[in-house]
């Protein structure tokens, strides 16, 4: 039993279990939970708290439309959804699930704590596709401006690449 619907879960948890479901409008392999997108649950007044990776994210609206879809389909009509900028999203948010979500779609994820050290992610990133650190950065823009062109010289495969923050 899934903590959507059992009863005995937490109300945090069985928000949670619901939304775990809403896939990322730009990366469909990941839900809206495992990206960090969804900072928290708040019980008093039931809020869920939403955080997009960037202020000009073009996705904001559409997620959480998605969301509210996701809590009314659930029964959750009365918990309302509140965007939160400041802080400001982190890629450290994403879950370690999420992370390998990212890597099996081809898309390589920002390593723990580079959000601390760096926003243009100069150390090189491993090609999802073949694991070789041999790679460089083609463009700073790639699929989503919240990704990275870059491509493994080892198997000549162009990858996007989270852009840490």
């Amino acid at each position: 039993m899934r903590a959507g619907d059992n009863p005995q879960a937490s109300f945090e948890d069985r928000v949670l279990d619901v939304l775990s479901d809403v896939p990322d409008p730009e990366i469909p392999v990941i839900s809206v939970v495992d990206l960090g997108i969804v900072r928290s649950v708040e019980c008093m007044p039931p809020t869920v708290l939403l955080t997009p990776t960037y202020s000009g994210c073009p996705a904001t609206l559409v997620i959480e439309q998605a969301v509210r879809t996701a809590l009314d389909g659930a029964g959750f009509h009365d918990v309302g959804i509140r965007t939160v900028l400041s802080p400001p999203w982190t890629t450290d948010w994403i879950s370690d699930a999420g992370r390998e979500k990212l890597r099996a779609y081809g898309i390589a994820p920002p390593p723990r704590g580079a959000a601390m050290s760096s926003l243009r992610n100069k150390e090189a990133a491993a090609c999802p596709r073949c694991g070789s650190t041999e790679t460089h950065e083609v463009s700073r823009f790639g699929s989503t401006p919240c990704k990275a062109l870059w491509q493994c010289e080892s198997c000549l495969e162009p990858f996007d690449r989270f852009k840490c923050h």
